[in-house]
């Protein structure tokens, strides 16, 4: 029988860690994920794990590149402004193909921004925020048993693609308790990681290139002949991705013509004001994606071409609105309902669902 427990989502995000055979974290406090650090600097030591509260986010990704080279699971946290600053080690990370698991819980804001919760990573996460066009699989939970079975999910691809793997929440949703019910989730079988380091006496010329200088820059070979294999090798591995990796999750759309699309903690309060529009006979539901990237843009353009409008609801200026109307080509209408529409008299408040409802009610 799976434990159950009452724990915040940030919480969630370490058990889930646990649960997944993660022992090795590395990463620096910033509001509003300083839980997840604070939950491994307890639950590690505990049970022969390592915690290392690094110098700056930076130095996280470096360590977590080295934990990763040497075979086993690792995972850090951020959040805004310290995402920004693992954008190099990101890069790094996906250019010597190391699997391990980043979690963003988003703040708001460009620059420094506030330690408020917001949704307005996600443009630099989907993207790759580091150089040379790489993609990571961004995986975005919308309740505290998400955070703890998704971050077991983005180890299981991450070994799976030898990728890294992103698990992109927010403020509230990190900060929020419910109840967990713990346990190992069980996944397809992996391959034997046969290219880890594993030291001078067992180092041969298949093992030790994750950071070699050949073929015209520092590119992780062999085992590829060149520079253009290895990048035809990681265009392969992406699309595999894109066509295998897509996940979402809908809400009473059969009927629907009207389709709210929202993540993380914004899908909840969207579903609730699909609820509302119901009780006012009102055609609406929700399609929330799982997956941010790869994005789900096959079923949203199908939901386009048989005249369903949209509804992006998104705690920000406008971020995944832009891949909804690249989904729809132009065949529907696409409105939007972002950060602007917080419940005032304060700006710390939340988008609420009778504000949704406003403006399903206006757009239909």
């Amino acid at each position: 029988m799976p434990e159950r427990i009452l724990v915040q989502g940030n919480e969630a995000i370490g058990w889930g860690a646990i649960n997944a055979g993660c022992r090795h974290f590395f990463g620096y406090p910033i509001t509003p994920q300083n839980e997840i650090t604070e939950f491994f600097a307890r639950e590690l030591p505990e049970i022969g794990g390592v915690f290392v509260q690094s110098e700056s986010e930076a130095a996280s990704a470096a360590m977590l590149y080295g934990a990763a080279a040497a075979g086993v699971r690792a995972i850090t946290s951020t959040s805004g402004a310290g995402w920004g600053l693992m954008q190099e080690g990101m890069s790094q990370l996906a250019n010597a193909e190391l699997p391990c698991v980043i979690v963003n819980m988003q703040r708001g804001g460009p620059g420094q921004g506030t330690t408020r919760h917001a949704q307005m990573d996600y443009l630099s996460t989907t993207r790759g925020g580091g150089q040379g066009g790489y993609k990571t699989i961004v995986l975005a939970p919308s309740s505290v048993q998400e955070c703890h079975n998704l971050v077991q999910l983005a180890f299981h691809l991450a070994d799976k693609y030898r990728n890294p793997v992103v698990v992109l929440g927010d403020g509230i949703l990190g900060q929020m308790a419910e109840p967990l019910e713990r346990s190992t989730i069980e996944f397809d079988p992996l391959p034997e990681k046969d290219w880890t380091i594993r030291g001078m006496g067992e180092r041969d010329a298949e093992t030790h290139n994750f950071i070699s200088c050949g073929q015209g820059g520092v590119i992780p070979v062999p085992p590829y002949t060149s520079y253009g294999a290895f990048l035809q090798r990681l265009e392969e591995k992406y699309r595999t991705m894109s066509a295998d990796e897509v996940r979402y999750e809908t809400y009473r759309i059969e009927d629907a013509r009207l389709l709210l699309v929202a993540y993380g903690s914004t899908a909840r309060v969207c579903q609730e004001a699909v609820d509302m529009a119901r009780a006012e006979g009102i055609s609406a539901g929700l399609f929330r994606p799982i997956s941010l990237w790869p994005f789900p843009t096959d079923v949203i353009r199908e939901k386009a071409a048989s005249g369903t409008e949209f509804l992006v609801v998104e705690d920000s200026l406008g971020q995944m609105v832009d891949d909804v109307r690249y989904a729809v080509e132009g065949k529907s209408q696409v409105h939007f309902l972002g950060i602007l529409a917080r419940h005032l008299p304060t700006d710390g408040g939340m988008i609420l669902p009778n504000r949704v409802l406003e403006e399903i009610k206006k757009v239909t």
